[in-house]
């Protein structure tokens, strides 16, 4: 997941799938170890106010926001998910319900806001971290939004398409009206904040940055027992393949979108990132000096906001998760090179081949037709692993 690298591999999880494939479980740490030096450390320590609120989700009691940078910590706990859902009474330790119905998101949101007001007539600068649950499972609609999708839902004819994918199904269009509600929700908070800050003229020296750690879920285990809504995901994310927990790029292509202060407005980049590259950025953003040690994999992204001719070396992007998921992934890695990207699938020692310009969706294997660019791919993610010490799964039995 994309919350550990951002703030600084949890392991992520879906209940309901038992590791009964042809490797053991691989042990990972299920916290974000307090040797890390977070961003929200670094901007403290640099007259930053710092504020996080909404999920969490990277260790118990110890490892909470406020032992990891973070002055202010709002909703922030050791669940991924919203213990009790979106509406109160709900069961987060961190954050007490005002009223019985109260919407989390809507909750998180006036915090925010509520901090915002705070520190627009404060000398320091502030970093404020909002990370909403939204649209985590369970999937429970928004009540002020959910009519107008409902409606929307009936234009479309028929049963959800499936689509077959290896050893698991996927939704095969977005007729989820719940969710979609749920993801209007976030769009209107969002909203609120923008506007709060040109409502105190802080827009101008505010940057904002919006992002989602994983593509949304819309894939099950083929073996599933679920039935009807059950055997997919609530999610779709044509044309995009498969979803999260998966290393297609439905899994892990999110868009992002930056607001900064005499940055071009309405431009589309489409030079890949990664979530590792926030912390150089903020930094260049903040007038801080690089830490290169803190943020080895990233890069800042300031030349790409400056629209600045492209002069960086052309890099690889890596992903390592020797896990199985609840949404039918087996372990394996993936590499992505220029437009090549090439995935490993380990409980069968095969692999799969793109080229990402021609092919988005990730349907055309190119494997048996380019094997010298397989060996190439295959041979850096290797080395890759190596360097950062990745622990591989052991097969079952050894």
């Amino acid at each position: 997941p994309a919350r550990h690298p951002v703030r600084v591999n949890i392991t992520d999880y879906i209940p309901g799938l038992s590791n009964t494939g042809k490797f053991k479980k691989v042990e990972d740490r299920d916290n974000l170890a307090l040797s890390e030096v977070t961003i929200a450390e670094t901007l403290r320590d640099a007259g930053y106010q710092t504020y996080f609120a909404g999920k969490w989700h990277l260790g118990e009691a110890g490892h909470f926001p406020e032992d990891q940078g973070f002055n202010i910590n709002i909703g922030g706990h050791a669940r991924g998910s919203p213990p009790g859902g979106y509406y109160a009474p709900w069961k987060n330790p961190k954050l007490v319900a005002k009223h019985d119905g109260e919407y989390l998101t809507e909750r998180l949101t006036e915090e925010t806001i509520s901090f915002i007001d705070s520190q627009r007539t404060q000398d320091e600068p502030f970093f404020a971290y909002l990370s909403y649950y939204n649209v985590h499972t369970p999937i429970q609609p928004y009540k002020k939004r959910v009519a107008e999708y409902k409606e929307k839902l009936k234009s479309l004819k028929g049963e959800t398409p499936i689509i077959e994918e290896r050893n698991a199904r996927s939704r095969g269009r977005q007729d989820n009206a719940e969710l979609a509600s749920m993801v209007a929700a976030v769009d209107d908070s969002v909203g609120r904040i923008l506007a709060k800050l040109a409502k105190w003229q802080l827009s101008d020296n505010t940057v904002v940055i919006f992002f989602s750690d994983n593509g949304g879920l819309c894939t099950r285990p083929a073996s599933s027992k679920k039935k009807a809504k059950g055997a997919v995901g609530p999610g779709c994310n044509l044309p995009l393949r498969s979803g999260k927990g998966w290393l297609y790029e439905g899994g892990i292509r999110e868009a992002t979108i930056i607001r900064a202060p005499g940055k071009g407005q309405g431009v589309v980049c489409n030079t890949p990132i990664v979530s590792t590259d926030f912390y150089p950025t903020m930094l260049d953003l903040a007038g801080l000096p690089p830490q290169p040690e803190l943020h080895t994999d990233g890069r800042s992204l300031v030349p790409l906001l400056n629209a600045e001719p492209k002069e960086q070396t052309e890099r690889a992007l890596y992903w390592h998760y020797p896990h199985y998921h609840g949404s039918g992934w087996t372990p394996g890695g993936a590499i992505r090179k220029g437009n090549w990207k090439l995935i490993e699938f380990w409980e069968h020692d095969d692999v799969e081949l793109y080229d990402l310009t021609q092919d988005i969706g990730e349907q055309n294997d190119l494997s048996k037709h380019h094997p010298e660019k397989v060996r190439e791919l295959q041979l850096a993610l290797a080395k890759w692993r190596n360097t950062i010490g990745a622990v591989m799964p052991i097969r079952a039995g050894e």
